[in-house]
């Protein structure tokens, strides 16, 4: 894939340069087209919920069964993502969700259809959406050039809410004019077009220098991965924390449109379509926005902008006061979730970026069940009014989090993959299986610099372990002060070779200001030491042996490329 950013233009400089990717413009014209169908079948099922269930708490929990499934299902998603070709994930997730929404077109056809069971198949909607989501967002990035990224995640973005702004008011129609059935109908043949597209993609692979993990591997080394990275922790926060309260809103919008404001599913149909309109304005102005103002100022503000609006949906009882707070409320949630998206994309490693997603969604999602539960609870038990200015009061106070944990992003170039990395290592003939294995990495240190050095080696520990290294540690020589030996170990072979795969450049920058401290003539000594034990050696029949004890040298210059079967550097540590 092309990854070298176009000559400057106006086209490729404005918001909507990524349709010019042929690639990228079919999925986003098909992904339209799904998403009309998806927000008709939306209002659909939440309407008809007010008719087969008269509980507040119910017509809530048909947000939680969308959310649900999202926050359960992401992260194996996400591994899957990785490690499985995203296209077939994705062709998969669509044919669930198809298979799913003719069913609940029969049945709501025969009339047949209980809450419990429109909440199954809405729930059985989320699943598939949940596989379709992290294949789906990681695979952007290998539609559209590295340069033309945030602009194609604000255009996905916008794609949904040009369709929510119409498709809300149309689905009310819909309903209002045939029934819920019809709308579930136009849902099932939504799914067919871009089903067609994802069929006819040529998705390019990138090589594969190792065998895949597992899915509880991939799970694991992802959750490593989220956990040793403060800027991904903070989104993940942030995000949550927002879907949370933002839901006591976007849960409750039929209860505003029947209870506050008197209206049936037009009036719900329109509240929704304001609430796109102001998403499809945020989306085509975000990019600027960012550029000009951080992803933190816009991730605050949006917070905010959002309790303001759900504070005056609270109180008010005239639509045409409701319809321009849903503007706003739909601009800032826009604002937060793409900020929240693009941050992420950015700031993670192509190899785990669907489960650095998946996460991020799982929070999302999670929040918004969670959220919509309680504040349809609140809402039944204690009144809507009370629940709307609880989330809007709440959000309000989460842009105190801003002070405390600021969104920044990583720049793309600098999450981008080592050359090289396990090239370097091929000269060692270990087998893969074989481990576990101990790196160990001898510095001398000027005893002035000590502190400054300590603090640097930490920040690469924390890069190796979150890569996959287990049990690492800075010790110092007591006889000899200037001397230090960091140590960490692989349970594999292949695990090692892992850990190199998954370097960046950001990683070699904060390994070479480890290196500036070491002082000699020569560099560094590193040691790569393998268990063993009798039973290996007369399992190979005596005749061969890996040296327990491989002693190596850094390279005084970064290794370029080898030619088969030419003399290798030693790995770079």
């Amino acid at each position: 894939m092309e990854t070298t950013p176009p000559a400057p233009s106006a086209w490729y400089r404005g918001a909507l340069a990524p349709l010019g990717e042929p690639v990228f413009r079919k999925l986003w014209l098909a992904s339209l087209g799904s998403n009309f169908g998806t927000l008709i079948q939306t209002v659909g099922a939440a309407w008809l919920m007010t008719t087969l269930a008269h509980s507040a708490d119910m017509v809530a929990f048909v947000q939680a069964a969308t959310a649900l499934p999202i926050m359960l299902l992401s992260v194996p998603a996400g591994a899957v993502a990785d490690i499985w070709d995203r296209r077939h994930v994705m062709l998969l997730a669509q044919a669930v969700m198809a298979v799913a929404a003719l069913l609940l077109t029969v049945l709501a056809y025969r009339g047949v259809l209980t809450p419990w069971s429109l909440l199954g198949f809405t729930f059985l909607l989320g699943c598939g959406s949940a596989l379709y989501g992290p294949a789906w967002q990681s695979s952007v990035g290998e539609q559209v050039p590295s340069a033309l990224l945030p602009a194609a995640i604000a255009l996905n973005a916008l794609g949904f809410n040009i369709a929510r702004t119409v498709g809300p008011a149309l689905g009310g129609a819909i309903v209002a004019g045939a029934g819920a059935q019809v709308a579930f109908l136009i849902n099932t043949l939504s799914y067919v077009g871009l089903i067609a597209v994802l069929a006819a993609w040529r998705r390019p692979r990138p090589a594969a220098t190792l065998p895949p993990e597992s899915i509880g591997a991939a799970i694991g080394a992802g959750l490593r991965y989220a956990r040793l990275s403060p800027g991904l922790r903070t989104v993940l926060l942030r995000s949550a924390v927002f879907g949370l309260f933002a839901s006591s809103l976007w849960a409750t919008v039929p209860l505003i449109a029947r209870d506050q404001l008197g209206g049936g599913p037009l009036t719900y149909g329109l509240l929704l379509g304001a609430f796109g309109a102001g998403a499809v304005l945020a989306a085509l102005a975000s990019t600027a926005l960012r550029r000009h103002h951080g992803h933190d100022r816009v991730a605050t503000l949006s917070s905010a902008v959002f309790g303001l609006a759900t504070i005056a949906m609270a109180f008010s009882t005239w639509l045409w006061l409701s319809v321009p707070a849903m503007v706003l409320a739909g601009g800032a949630w826009v604002l937060s979730f793409s900020t929240f998206n693009v941050v992420t994309q950015m700031s993670s490693p192509r190899w785990v970026v669907g489960r650095t997603l998946a996460f991020y969604q799982t929070g999302v999602f999670g929040g918004i069940a969670v959220g919509s539960w309680l504040f349809g609870m609140c809402a039944e038990y204690i009144g809507l009014r009370v629940g709307l200015v609880t989330g809007g009061l709440a959000l309000l106070a989460a842009v105190l989090l801003g002070r405390r944990w600021p969104v920044h992003a990583t720049g793309l170039a600098d999450v981008g993959q080592l050359e090289n990395a396990v090239a370097d290592h091929a000269h060692l003939a270990v087998d893969p299986d074989a481990g576990p294995i101990v790196v160990s990495v001898e510095y001398r240190v000027d005893v002035a610099r000590l502190v400054e050095f300590v603090d640097a080696a930490h920040e690469l520990g924390r890069t190796r372990r979150r890569d996959g290294a287990r049990r690492w540690s800075l010790m110092q020589d007591l006889s000899d002060p200037s001397r230090f030996v960091e140590r960490y170990q692989a349970v594999t072979w292949l695990d090692h070779l892992r850990q190199w795969q998954r370097a960046t450049v950001a990683d070699e920058g904060v390994r070479a200001r480890v290196l500036a401290f070491h002082q000699g003539p020569e560099p560094p000594r590193v040691r790569y030491l393998l268990a063993r034990a009798p039973d290996d050696l007369q399992a190979e029949g005596g005749q061969r042996w890996v040296a327990p004890a491989r002693e190596r040298r850094h390279p005084a210059t970064p290794a370029g490329t080898f030619a088969q079967g030419a003399t290798r550097p030693p790995p770079k540590h």
